[in-house]
């Protein structure tokens, strides 16, 4: 298993070709290359060029780390048809920028709307239609999340429609910030997904369920939302024994394919001190929980 930082809490304030440099420096092997308004920005066309690409890889070498997976969020799933077209070109050039950088992992979402569930399942499909020969060719692995606020929110339907791709080349992101939105308990998901789950994103997050619905509160009261947070762990809900205890049980430490992410978003005023304990923590658990850490 490879452990990797996510950065965007550094976007805001360092350059794309010094972030190699400081997630080197936070102590990570790995990076988690996040959409980034110079490299790959959410549902536009890839802003970098080939010299880019080459730099950026360069840049990554130099500071001693890998790339662990690329995760661009395009409109694949989009029920209007011109945001799909699009998000396929797009997504086409992302995995030539993938491939260039040497990486096999792409981690994205359905990118769908729940509102009109059936019409993004059907662009969904045709834009797999087309985006997973080229996958499989270019010998790229696909791993996609269930996100709040999307065709497919709950983890088994995830497993359900990614089955149905029927591919090895496609395969599950857990987000634990997410775990409230599933609809079922984790154990059940990943003893579902088994080794379709390939990806997991490690933040906290409060269950809005609880408090009587009242742990968010939003105006006015009954608003079609989905909230979540993305919090160091330990900060929220979260249940850590059963969420790295259940990976320890399908062997996810010990597989050389899997990715573990951090991904705190809401403390961007100790990024640094909040990353290193990331890994620190993330480092006992999964020693706790018998894996190889």
């Amino acid at each position: 298993m490879k452990i990797a930082l996510d950065p965007t809490p550094f976007h805001a304030t360092h350059s794309l070709l010094d972030l190699p440099r400081l997630v080197a420096d936070l102590g990570y092997e790995h990076v988690q290359l996040t959409p980034h308004r110079d490299f790959i920005p959410f549902f536009r066309h890839p802003r970098a060029d080939d010299d880019l690409v080459r730099r950026f890889r360069t840049a990554c070498a130099d500071a001693g780390i890998g790339i662990a997976s690329v995760l661009p969020v395009q409109r694949i799933s989009g029920p209007d048809e011109d945001a799909r077209e699009a998000a396929v070109r797009n997504f086409k050039r992302i995995i030539q920028i993938t491939v260039d950088l040497g990486v096999d992992v792409i981690g994205t979402e359905f990118s769908g709307r729940p509102e009109r569930a059936e019409e993004s399942e059907r662009a969904f499909f045709r834009s797999m239609e087309e985006l997973l020969p080229i996958v499989e060719r270019e010998g790229l692995d696909l791993r996609i999340d269930p996100h709040p606020d999307d065709f497919v929110e709950e983890g088994l339907e995830a497993v359900r429609v990614l089955r149905g791709l029927n591919s090895p080349n496609a395969g599950f992101v857990y987000v634990a910030s997410h775990t409230f939105h599933m609809a079922d308990p984790p154990e059940e998901i990943f003893a579902a997904a088994g080794d379709l789950l390939r990806l997991v994103h490690v933040s906290d997050t409060f269950d809005h369920r609880r408090s009587a619905g009242l742990r968010y509160i939003t105006n006015p009261p009954g608003n079609p939302v989905r909230v979540h947070s993305h919090l160091k762990i330990g900060d929220g809900d979260v249940d850590w024994q059963q969420f790295f205890g259940g990976l320890a049980g399908l062997g996810f430490f010990d597989r050389p394919e899997t990715v573990m992410a951090s991904s705190v978003f809401a403390e961007n005023e100790a990024a640094e001190e909040v990353s290193r304990y990331q890994l620190r923590t993330i480092r006992e658990w999964v020693a706790k929980a018998g894996g190889a850490g």
